[in-house]
Protein backbone atom coordinates (compact mmCIF):
# COMPACT_ATOMS: atom_id res chain seq x y z
CA UNK A 1 0.00 0.00 0.00
CA UNK A 2 1.42 3.30 -1.06
CA UNK A 3 1.31 6.27 1.31
CA UNK A 4 1.99 9.93 0.84
CA UNK A 5 2.61 12.68 3.37
CA UNK A 6 1.53 16.32 3.55
CA UNK A 7 2.30 19.26 5.87
CA UNK A 8 -0.51 20.26 8.20
CA UNK A 9 -0.99 22.80 11.01
CA UNK A 10 2.56 23.14 12.20
CA UNK A 11 6.22 22.65 11.38
CA UNK A 12 6.57 19.14 12.75
CA UNK A 13 3.12 17.59 12.27
CA UNK A 14 2.40 15.19 9.38
CA UNK A 15 -0.73 13.31 8.44
CA UNK A 16 -1.03 10.30 6.09
CA UNK A 17 -3.87 9.10 3.93
CA UNK A 18 -4.41 6.11 1.69
CA UNK A 19 -4.16 7.01 -2.00
CA UNK A 20 -5.94 3.77 -2.97
CA UNK A 21 -9.18 5.05 -1.37
CA UNK A 22 -9.20 8.33 -3.32
CA UNK A 23 -10.42 8.72 -6.88
CA UNK A 24 -8.37 10.80 -9.33
CA UNK A 25 -11.16 13.45 -9.26
CA UNK A 26 -10.95 13.77 -5.47
CA UNK A 27 -7.17 13.94 -5.62
CA UNK A 28 -7.42 16.71 -8.22
CA UNK A 29 -9.93 18.68 -6.15
CA UNK A 30 -7.75 18.28 -3.09
CA UNK A 31 -4.69 19.50 -4.98
CA UNK A 32 -6.56 22.50 -6.38
CA UNK A 33 -7.91 23.50 -2.96
CA UNK A 34 -4.51 23.16 -1.39
CA UNK A 35 -2.89 25.17 -4.18
CA UNK A 36 -5.55 27.87 -3.88
CA UNK A 37 -5.03 28.14 -0.12
CA UNK A 38 -1.28 28.39 -0.56
CA UNK A 39 -1.70 31.10 -3.19
CA UNK A 40 -4.05 33.13 -0.99
CA UNK A 41 -1.68 32.74 1.94
CA UNK A 42 1.28 33.82 -0.21
CA UNK A 43 -0.67 36.83 -1.50
CA UNK A 44 -1.58 37.83 2.06
CA UNK A 45 2.05 37.60 3.13
CA UNK A 46 3.07 39.68 0.13
CA UNK A 47 0.46 42.32 0.93
CA UNK A 48 1.57 42.54 4.54
CA UNK A 49 5.22 42.60 3.58
CA UNK A 50 4.53 45.34 1.06
CA UNK A 51 2.28 47.45 3.28
CA UNK A 52 3.01 51.12 3.60
CA UNK A 53 4.79 52.73 6.53
CA UNK A 54 5.26 56.28 7.76
CA UNK A 55 8.82 57.64 7.54
CA UNK A 56 9.89 58.93 10.94
CA UNK A 57 13.10 60.67 9.87
CA UNK A 58 11.58 63.72 8.15
CA UNK A 59 12.65 67.16 9.40
CA UNK A 60 10.22 68.98 11.68
CA UNK A 61 10.35 72.13 13.72
CA UNK A 62 10.86 71.67 17.45
CA UNK A 63 8.81 73.82 19.78
CA UNK A 64 8.34 74.10 23.52
CA UNK A 65 5.87 75.67 25.90
CA UNK A 66 5.92 79.47 26.02
CA UNK A 67 7.93 80.12 29.16
CA UNK A 68 6.91 83.66 30.06
CA UNK A 69 3.14 84.03 30.20
CA UNK A 70 3.14 86.16 33.34
CA UNK A 71 1.22 88.97 31.65
CA UNK A 72 -1.73 86.81 30.64
CA UNK A 73 -5.12 86.92 32.29
CA UNK A 74 -4.65 83.33 33.38
CA UNK A 75 -1.40 84.16 35.19
CA UNK A 76 -3.04 86.98 37.12
CA UNK A 77 -6.10 84.91 38.06
CA UNK A 78 -3.95 81.95 39.12
CA UNK A 79 -1.84 84.25 41.30
CA UNK A 80 -4.99 85.51 43.01
CA UNK A 81 -6.37 81.97 43.33
CA UNK A 82 -3.17 80.86 45.06
CA UNK A 83 -2.90 84.01 47.25
CA UNK A 84 0.20 85.16 45.35
CA UNK A 85 2.23 82.15 46.48
CA UNK A 86 4.31 81.19 43.43
CA UNK A 87 5.82 78.16 45.13
CA UNK A 88 2.57 76.20 45.65
CA UNK A 89 0.21 74.34 43.32
CA UNK A 90 -3.57 74.41 43.51
CA UNK A 91 -6.10 71.77 42.44
CA UNK A 92 -9.81 71.34 41.97
CA UNK A 93 -11.56 68.05 41.06
CA UNK A 94 -13.78 67.81 37.98
CA UNK A 95 -16.00 64.83 38.68
CA UNK A 96 -18.95 65.73 36.46
CA UNK A 97 -18.49 65.41 32.71
CA UNK A 98 -20.37 68.57 31.82
CA UNK A 99 -18.22 70.59 34.23
CA UNK A 100 -15.08 69.04 32.73
CA UNK A 101 -16.18 70.04 29.23
CA UNK A 102 -17.15 73.52 30.41
CA UNK A 103 -13.76 73.98 32.07
CA UNK A 104 -11.96 73.18 28.82
CA UNK A 105 -14.18 75.52 26.81
CA UNK A 106 -13.84 78.37 29.31
CA UNK A 107 -10.07 78.03 29.34
CA UNK A 108 -9.96 78.05 25.54
CA UNK A 109 -12.13 81.18 25.45
CA UNK A 110 -9.78 83.14 27.74
CA UNK A 111 -6.47 81.83 26.36
CA UNK A 112 -4.09 84.55 25.25
CA UNK A 113 -0.75 82.88 24.52
CA UNK A 114 -1.03 79.13 23.99
CA UNK A 115 -3.16 76.00 24.10
CA UNK A 116 -1.56 72.54 24.19
CA UNK A 117 -3.93 69.55 23.92
CA UNK A 118 -2.81 65.91 24.04
CA UNK A 119 -5.34 63.08 23.76
CA UNK A 120 -5.59 59.36 23.10
CA UNK A 121 -8.64 59.89 20.91
CA UNK A 122 -10.90 62.54 19.41
CA UNK A 123 -14.20 61.88 17.63
CA UNK A 124 -16.10 63.95 15.05
CA UNK A 125 -19.16 64.24 17.30
CA UNK A 126 -20.62 67.27 19.06
CA UNK A 127 -17.84 67.32 21.66
CA UNK A 128 -15.13 67.16 18.99
CA UNK A 129 -16.98 69.71 16.86
CA UNK A 130 -17.32 72.30 19.63
CA UNK A 131 -13.77 71.69 20.85
CA UNK A 132 -12.32 72.17 17.35
CA UNK A 133 -14.44 75.25 16.66
CA UNK A 134 -13.27 76.91 19.87
CA UNK A 135 -9.64 76.09 19.04
CA UNK A 136 -10.14 77.84 15.70
CA UNK A 137 -11.61 80.89 17.43
CA UNK A 138 -8.62 81.02 19.79
CA UNK A 139 -6.22 80.72 16.86
CA UNK A 140 -8.05 83.56 15.12
CA UNK A 141 -7.29 85.69 18.21
CA UNK A 142 -3.58 84.93 17.81
CA UNK A 143 -3.27 82.09 20.31
CA UNK A 144 -0.72 79.39 19.42
CA UNK A 145 -2.43 75.98 19.38
CA UNK A 146 -0.66 72.60 19.40
CA UNK A 147 -2.90 69.52 19.08
CA UNK A 148 -1.35 66.06 19.58
CA UNK A 149 -3.55 63.01 18.98
CA UNK A 150 -2.84 59.31 19.06
CA UNK A 151 -3.86 57.77 15.76
CA UNK A 152 -5.61 54.44 16.26
CA UNK A 153 -8.92 55.47 17.86
CA UNK A 154 -9.05 59.06 16.62
CA UNK A 155 -11.87 58.98 14.08
CA UNK A 156 -11.82 62.62 12.94
CA UNK A 157 -11.31 62.69 9.18
CA UNK A 158 -7.82 63.63 8.04
CA UNK A 159 -9.16 66.51 5.97
CA UNK A 160 -10.70 68.07 9.08
CA UNK A 161 -7.40 67.79 10.96
CA UNK A 162 -5.64 69.23 7.91
CA UNK A 163 -8.12 72.11 7.98
CA UNK A 164 -7.10 72.86 11.57
CA UNK A 165 -3.42 72.44 10.74
CA UNK A 166 -3.73 74.86 7.83
CA UNK A 167 -4.43 77.72 10.21
CA UNK A 168 -1.19 79.70 10.68
CA UNK A 169 -1.55 79.51 14.48
CA UNK A 170 -2.43 75.80 14.73
CA UNK A 171 -0.17 72.78 14.44
CA UNK A 172 -1.56 69.25 14.47
CA UNK A 173 0.62 66.19 14.98
CA UNK A 174 -0.45 62.54 14.98
CA UNK A 175 1.36 60.24 17.36
CA UNK A 176 2.60 56.92 15.99
CA UNK A 177 0.43 57.10 12.84
CA UNK A 178 -0.57 54.30 10.54
CA UNK A 179 0.32 54.94 6.89
CA UNK A 180 -2.47 56.54 4.84
CA UNK A 181 -1.56 54.70 1.63
CA UNK A 182 -2.82 51.17 1.05
CA UNK A 183 -5.15 49.20 3.33
CA UNK A 184 -5.31 50.33 6.95
CA UNK A 185 -5.63 46.85 8.44
CA UNK A 186 -2.66 45.53 6.50
CA UNK A 187 -0.60 48.61 7.37
CA UNK A 188 -1.41 47.96 11.02
CA UNK A 189 -0.63 44.23 10.86
CA UNK A 190 2.49 44.75 8.82
CA UNK A 191 3.95 46.99 11.52
CA UNK A 192 2.19 45.43 14.49
CA UNK A 193 5.12 45.59 16.91
CA UNK A 194 5.02 49.40 16.78
CA UNK A 195 1.41 50.07 15.76
CA UNK A 196 0.20 48.11 18.79
CA UNK A 197 2.00 50.55 21.15
CA UNK A 198 -0.04 53.67 21.84
CA UNK A 199 0.15 57.05 23.57
CA UNK A 200 -2.65 56.90 26.16
CA UNK A 201 -1.78 60.25 27.83
CA UNK A 202 -4.38 63.01 28.33
CA UNK A 203 -3.36 66.59 29.09
CA UNK A 204 -4.75 70.04 28.36
CA UNK A 205 -2.71 73.18 29.11
CA UNK A 206 -3.63 76.85 28.61
CA UNK A 207 -1.09 79.69 28.68
CA UNK A 208 1.31 77.40 30.57
CA UNK A 209 -0.68 78.45 33.66
CA UNK A 210 -3.59 76.00 33.99
CA UNK A 211 -3.74 72.30 33.15
CA UNK A 212 -6.38 69.59 33.18
CA UNK A 213 -5.09 66.04 33.70
CA UNK A 214 -7.23 62.93 33.98
CA UNK A 215 -8.99 60.18 32.07
CA UNK A 216 -11.25 62.02 29.63
CA UNK A 217 -10.75 62.11 25.86
CA UNK A 218 -12.57 64.37 23.36
CA UNK A 219 -15.88 62.59 22.66
CA UNK A 220 -19.47 63.03 23.82
CA UNK A 221 -19.54 60.02 26.16
CA UNK A 222 -16.96 61.60 28.46
CA UNK A 223 -18.92 64.83 28.99
CA UNK A 224 -22.54 63.79 29.62
CA UNK A 225 -23.40 64.75 26.06
CA UNK A 226 -24.20 61.19 24.96
CA UNK A 227 -27.96 60.52 24.90
CA UNK A 228 -27.82 56.80 25.72
CA UNK A 229 -25.09 56.39 28.33
CA UNK A 230 -22.41 57.94 30.47
CA UNK A 231 -18.74 57.29 31.12
CA UNK A 232 -18.08 58.13 34.77
CA UNK A 233 -14.69 59.80 34.65
CA UNK A 234 -12.48 62.17 36.58
CA UNK A 235 -10.12 65.09 35.84
CA UNK A 236 -8.07 67.45 37.99
CA UNK A 237 -7.86 71.17 37.29
CA UNK A 238 -4.29 72.14 38.18
CA UNK A 239 -2.44 75.43 38.64
CA UNK A 240 0.93 76.57 39.93
CA UNK A 241 4.38 75.03 39.38
CA UNK A 242 2.95 71.59 38.56
CA UNK A 243 1.68 73.02 35.25
CA UNK A 244 5.25 73.54 34.05
CA UNK A 245 5.83 69.81 34.55
CA UNK A 246 2.73 68.95 32.53
CA UNK A 247 3.95 71.28 29.77
CA UNK A 248 7.40 69.66 29.81
CA UNK A 249 5.73 66.25 29.42
CA UNK A 250 3.76 67.59 26.45
CA UNK A 251 6.92 69.00 24.85
CA UNK A 252 8.68 65.64 25.19
CA UNK A 253 5.92 63.89 23.25
CA UNK A 254 5.40 66.74 20.80
CA UNK A 255 9.06 66.71 19.72
CA UNK A 256 9.46 62.93 19.74
CA UNK A 257 10.16 61.12 16.48
CA UNK A 258 6.76 59.38 16.66
CA UNK A 259 4.88 62.71 16.57
CA UNK A 260 4.25 63.22 12.85
CA UNK A 261 3.04 66.58 11.46
CA UNK A 262 -0.35 66.34 9.81
CA UNK A 263 1.02 67.93 6.63
CA UNK A 264 3.28 64.91 6.13
CA UNK A 265 0.33 62.50 6.25
CA UNK A 266 -1.84 64.56 3.89
CA UNK A 267 0.51 66.18 1.42
CA UNK A 268 -1.71 66.39 -1.68
CA UNK A 269 -3.34 69.59 -2.92
CA UNK A 270 -6.01 70.42 -0.38
CA UNK A 271 -6.98 74.09 -0.58
CA UNK A 272 -10.49 73.47 -1.91
CA UNK A 273 -11.17 70.66 0.57
CA UNK A 274 -9.90 72.77 3.46
CA UNK A 275 -12.28 75.58 2.56
CA UNK A 276 -15.20 73.15 2.43
CA UNK A 277 -14.21 71.57 5.77
CA UNK A 278 -14.02 74.95 7.50
CA UNK A 279 -17.37 76.01 6.05
CA UNK A 280 -18.92 72.75 7.27
CA UNK A 281 -17.57 73.04 10.80
CA UNK A 282 -18.71 76.66 10.98
CA UNK A 283 -22.24 75.69 9.91
CA UNK A 284 -22.46 72.73 12.28
CA UNK A 285 -21.17 74.86 15.14
CA UNK A 286 -23.92 77.37 14.47
CA UNK A 287 -26.54 74.61 14.42
CA UNK A 288 -25.54 72.65 17.51
CA UNK A 289 -22.41 74.02 19.07
CA UNK A 290 -23.63 77.33 20.45
CA UNK A 291 -26.22 75.73 22.69
CA UNK A 292 -23.77 73.09 23.94
CA UNK A 293 -21.18 75.76 24.62
CA UNK A 294 -23.66 77.96 26.46
CA UNK A 295 -24.90 75.11 28.63
CA UNK A 296 -21.39 73.81 29.42
CA UNK A 297 -20.04 77.15 30.63
CA UNK A 298 -23.13 77.90 32.73
CA UNK A 299 -23.13 74.97 35.14
CA UNK A 300 -23.08 75.96 38.83
CA UNK A 301 -19.41 74.99 39.05
CA UNK A 302 -18.48 77.05 35.99
CA UNK A 303 -20.34 80.08 37.33
CA UNK A 304 -18.28 79.81 40.51
CA UNK A 305 -15.18 79.47 38.30
CA UNK A 306 -16.00 82.75 36.55
CA UNK A 307 -16.78 84.44 39.88
CA UNK A 308 -13.47 83.17 41.29
CA UNK A 309 -15.33 81.76 44.27
CA UNK A 310 -13.83 78.27 44.04
CA UNK A 311 -11.37 77.56 46.82
CA UNK A 312 -8.40 75.55 45.52
CA UNK A 313 -6.81 72.67 47.36
CA UNK A 314 -3.24 73.79 47.99
CA UNK A 315 -0.93 70.79 47.88
CA UNK A 316 2.42 69.36 46.96
CA UNK A 317 2.24 67.18 43.87
CA UNK A 318 4.35 65.59 41.20
CA UNK A 319 3.69 64.49 37.68
CA UNK A 320 4.45 60.86 36.90
CA UNK A 321 4.88 60.05 33.22
CA UNK A 322 6.24 57.35 30.99
CA UNK A 323 8.81 58.35 28.41
CA UNK A 324 7.58 58.03 24.78
CA UNK A 325 10.70 55.99 24.12
CA UNK A 326 8.85 53.19 25.94
CA UNK A 327 6.99 52.52 22.69
CA UNK A 328 10.19 51.90 20.76
CA UNK A 329 11.87 49.53 23.20
CA UNK A 330 11.30 46.05 24.53
CA UNK A 331 8.96 45.89 27.50
CA UNK A 332 11.01 46.25 30.67
CA UNK A 333 10.60 47.26 34.29
CA UNK A 334 12.74 50.35 33.67
CA UNK A 335 10.25 51.65 31.10
CA UNK A 336 7.23 51.18 33.39
CA UNK A 337 7.74 54.51 35.16
CA UNK A 338 4.15 55.26 36.15
CA UNK A 339 3.45 51.76 37.44
CA UNK A 340 6.73 51.54 39.34
CA UNK A 341 6.17 54.84 41.15
CA UNK A 342 2.57 53.97 41.95
CA UNK A 343 3.68 50.61 43.35
CA UNK A 344 6.01 52.46 45.71
CA UNK A 345 3.21 54.81 46.74
CA UNK A 346 0.86 51.88 47.44
CA UNK A 347 3.54 50.01 49.37
CA UNK A 348 3.88 53.05 51.65
CA UNK A 349 0.17 52.98 52.59
CA UNK A 350 -0.53 52.70 56.31
CA UNK A 351 -4.30 52.23 56.55
CA UNK A 352 -6.40 51.92 53.42
CA UNK A 353 -6.40 52.13 49.64
CA UNK A 354 -9.35 52.93 47.37
CA UNK A 355 -8.81 51.94 43.74
CA UNK A 356 -11.02 53.07 40.85
CA UNK A 357 -10.17 51.45 37.53
CA UNK A 358 -12.30 50.56 34.49
CA UNK A 359 -10.09 47.62 33.56
CA UNK A 360 -8.39 45.41 36.12
CA UNK A 361 -6.18 42.44 35.27
CA UNK A 362 -3.75 42.04 38.19
CA UNK A 363 -1.96 38.92 36.94
CA UNK A 364 -0.10 36.72 39.40
CA UNK A 365 2.34 39.45 40.47
CA UNK A 366 -0.52 41.83 41.22
CA UNK A 367 -2.32 39.28 43.37
CA UNK A 368 0.87 38.64 45.35
CA UNK A 369 1.37 42.39 45.86
CA UNK A 370 -2.22 42.72 47.11
CA UNK A 371 -1.66 39.84 49.53
CA UNK A 372 1.44 41.59 50.87
CA UNK A 373 -0.55 44.77 51.48
CA UNK A 374 -3.35 42.85 53.17
CA UNK A 375 -0.80 41.03 55.38
CA UNK A 376 0.22 44.46 56.70
CA UNK A 377 -3.40 45.17 57.60
CA UNK A 378 -4.07 47.54 54.70
CA UNK A 379 -7.74 47.75 53.79
CA UNK A 380 -8.28 47.62 50.01
CA UNK A 381 -11.49 48.77 48.32
CA UNK A 382 -11.67 48.21 44.56
CA UNK A 383 -14.33 49.56 42.20
CA UNK A 384 -14.25 48.35 38.59
CA UNK A 385 -16.68 47.57 35.79
CA UNK A 386 -19.11 44.69 35.83
CA UNK A 387 -19.69 42.61 32.73
CA UNK A 388 -22.78 44.73 32.02
CA UNK A 389 -20.86 48.03 32.17
CA UNK A 390 -17.54 47.00 30.66
CA UNK A 391 -17.06 48.26 27.10
CA UNK A 392 -14.23 45.75 26.50
CA UNK A 393 -15.64 42.27 27.11
CA UNK A 394 -12.29 40.43 26.68
CA UNK A 395 -10.85 42.47 29.55
CA UNK A 396 -13.72 41.38 31.80
CA UNK A 397 -13.19 37.79 30.66
CA UNK A 398 -9.68 37.76 32.10
CA UNK A 399 -10.42 39.97 35.11
CA UNK A 400 -13.16 37.54 36.18
CA UNK A 401 -10.54 34.81 36.60
CA UNK A 402 -8.98 36.79 39.47
CA UNK A 403 -12.13 37.71 41.41
CA UNK A 404 -12.05 34.79 43.81
CA UNK A 405 -8.36 35.38 44.54
CA UNK A 406 -9.17 39.02 45.37
CA UNK A 407 -12.08 38.11 47.61
CA UNK A 408 -10.10 35.42 49.42
CA UNK A 409 -7.35 37.96 50.02
CA UNK A 410 -9.88 40.20 51.76
CA UNK A 411 -10.31 42.85 49.06
CA UNK A 412 -13.64 44.70 49.21
CA UNK A 413 -14.61 44.22 45.59
CA UNK A 414 -17.31 46.30 43.89
CA UNK A 415 -18.59 46.26 40.30
CA UNK A 416 -20.50 49.15 38.72
CA UNK A 417 -24.22 48.77 37.97
CA UNK A 418 -25.29 49.36 34.38
CA UNK A 419 -28.49 51.14 35.47
CA UNK A 420 -26.76 53.59 37.85
CA UNK A 421 -26.39 56.43 35.32
CA UNK A 422 -29.66 57.89 36.61
CA UNK A 423 -27.95 58.26 40.00
CA UNK A 424 -24.75 59.85 38.72
CA UNK A 425 -26.48 62.31 36.36
CA UNK A 426 -26.54 65.80 37.92
CA UNK A 427 -29.86 67.22 39.04
CA UNK A 428 -31.56 69.05 36.21
CA UNK A 429 -30.13 66.83 33.47
CA UNK A 430 -31.98 63.98 31.80
CA UNK A 431 -31.14 60.60 33.27
CA UNK A 432 -29.20 58.21 31.04
CA UNK A 433 -29.73 54.50 30.49
CA UNK A 434 -26.24 53.00 30.59
CA UNK A 435 -23.28 53.60 32.86
CA UNK A 436 -19.64 52.70 32.22
CA UNK A 437 -16.87 53.36 34.72
CA UNK A 438 -13.89 55.11 33.11
CA UNK A 439 -12.31 56.76 36.17
CA UNK A 440 -8.65 56.01 36.82
CA UNK A 441 -7.88 57.05 40.37
CA UNK A 442 -6.37 55.86 43.64
CA UNK A 443 -6.82 57.21 47.19
CA UNK A 444 -4.14 56.28 49.71
CA UNK A 445 -4.87 56.75 53.43
CA UNK A 446 -7.28 59.54 52.52
CA UNK A 447 -4.27 61.81 52.00
CA UNK A 448 -2.67 60.97 48.66
CA UNK A 449 -4.53 61.07 45.37
CA UNK A 450 -3.54 59.66 42.01
CA UNK A 451 -5.46 60.79 38.94
CA UNK A 452 -4.43 60.17 35.36
CA UNK A 453 -4.67 57.87 32.37
CA UNK A 454 -3.41 54.61 33.94
CA UNK A 455 -5.58 51.51 33.78
CA UNK A 456 -4.48 48.57 35.90
CA UNK A 457 -4.11 46.11 33.05
CA UNK A 458 -1.26 44.69 30.93
CA UNK A 459 -1.85 47.16 28.09
CA UNK A 460 -1.30 50.23 30.28
CA UNK A 461 1.54 48.63 32.20
CA UNK A 462 3.50 47.01 29.38
CA UNK A 463 2.37 48.38 26.03
CA UNK A 464 1.10 51.99 26.13
CA UNK A 465 2.47 55.17 27.65
CA UNK A 466 0.63 56.70 30.62
CA UNK A 467 0.73 59.74 32.90
CA UNK A 468 -0.86 61.06 36.08
CA UNK A 469 -0.65 63.36 39.08
CA UNK A 470 0.23 62.16 42.57
CA UNK A 471 -1.13 64.79 44.97
CA UNK A 472 -0.52 65.01 48.72
CA UNK A 473 -3.59 66.69 50.23
CA UNK A 474 -5.43 65.49 53.36
CA UNK A 475 -8.20 68.02 52.67
CA UNK A 476 -8.82 66.92 49.08
CA UNK A 477 -8.30 63.29 50.03
CA UNK A 478 -10.94 63.54 52.76
CA UNK A 479 -13.48 65.05 50.36
CA UNK A 480 -12.88 62.39 47.71
CA UNK A 481 -12.94 59.63 50.34
CA UNK A 482 -16.29 60.83 51.70
CA UNK A 483 -17.68 61.01 48.17
CA UNK A 484 -16.50 57.46 47.50
CA UNK A 485 -17.94 56.08 50.73
CA UNK A 486 -21.30 57.63 49.90
CA UNK A 487 -21.42 56.88 46.20
CA UNK A 488 -19.96 53.39 45.74
CA UNK A 489 -22.83 51.48 47.47
CA UNK A 490 -25.34 53.47 45.40
CA UNK A 491 -23.86 52.67 42.00
CA UNK A 492 -22.24 49.25 42.42
CA UNK A 493 -22.67 45.65 43.50
CA UNK A 494 -20.47 44.28 46.25
CA UNK A 495 -19.10 40.83 45.47
CA UNK A 496 -18.91 38.12 48.12
CA UNK A 497 -18.26 34.38 48.29
CA UNK A 498 -21.13 32.21 49.55
CA UNK A 499 -20.84 29.00 51.57
CA UNK A 500 -20.25 27.05 48.35
CA UNK A 501 -17.38 29.33 47.32
CA UNK A 502 -19.54 30.87 44.57
CA UNK A 503 -19.56 34.58 43.79
CA UNK A 504 -22.69 36.54 44.67
CA UNK A 505 -23.51 40.18 43.90
CA UNK A 506 -25.15 42.34 46.59
CA UNK A 507 -26.77 45.78 46.20
CA UNK A 508 -29.50 48.00 47.55
CA UNK A 509 -31.69 49.13 44.65
CA UNK A 510 -34.65 51.47 45.23
CA UNK A 511 -34.44 50.71 48.93
CA UNK A 512 -34.53 46.92 48.56
CA UNK A 513 -31.68 44.47 49.17
CA UNK A 514 -30.84 42.52 46.02
CA UNK A 515 -28.69 39.41 45.71
CA UNK A 516 -27.66 38.05 42.30
CA UNK A 517 -26.02 34.69 41.65
CA UNK A 518 -25.01 35.32 38.02
CA UNK A 519 -23.42 38.33 36.32
CA UNK A 520 -26.08 41.00 36.97
CA UNK A 521 -27.97 42.76 34.20
CA UNK A 522 -26.53 40.57 31.45
CA UNK A 523 -28.00 38.16 28.92
CA UNK A 524 -27.00 34.54 28.52
CA UNK A 525 -25.37 35.50 25.22
CA UNK A 526 -23.26 38.20 26.89
CA UNK A 527 -22.12 35.73 29.54
CA UNK A 528 -21.27 33.16 26.88
CA UNK A 529 -19.27 35.76 24.95
CA UNK A 530 -17.33 36.65 28.11
CA UNK A 531 -16.55 32.98 28.70
CA UNK A 532 -15.52 32.41 25.08
CA UNK A 533 -13.30 35.48 24.92
CA UNK A 534 -10.99 34.06 27.54
CA UNK A 535 -9.12 32.85 24.47
CA UNK A 536 -7.93 36.43 23.88
CA UNK A 537 -4.25 36.87 24.85
CA UNK A 538 -4.15 38.42 28.32
CA UNK A 539 -0.90 40.29 27.67
CA UNK A 540 -2.63 42.36 24.95
CA UNK A 541 -5.55 43.53 27.11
Amino acid sequence: MKKAKRFEEGPNRFYTFNLDRLSPLKIGKFAMKRCLKLCVFAMLLALIAGCASVPLDFPKEESVAIADTSNTRQAKEVAEWLDNRPDVSGFYPLSQGFDAFGARLVLISVAEASIDAQYFLMKPDNAGLVFAAKLLEAADRGVRVRLLLDDIFTTVEDIDLVMLDAHPNIQVRIFNPIARKGIDVLNYLGHFSLANRRMHNKAFIVDNQVAIVGGRNIAVEYYQLETTGEFIDFDMLSTGPIVKDVSAQFDTYWNHKLAVPMEVLFAKDRSEKIERARALITREMAEAGDSIYGDAINTPLMRRFFEQSLDPYIADARLITDDPQKLLEEVSVEQQVVVNEMREALAAAEREIYIFTPYFIPRKAGIEFIKELRAKGIRIVLLTNSLATNNHTPVHSHYSSYRKDLLRAGVELWEARADAAKITTPEGQTGLDQLTLHTKGILIDGERIFVGSLNLDPRSIDINTEMGLLIDSPELGEQLMNDAIERIPKIAYRLQLDENDKITWHATIDGEAVVETTEPQTSAWRRFAAWFLKIAPENQL
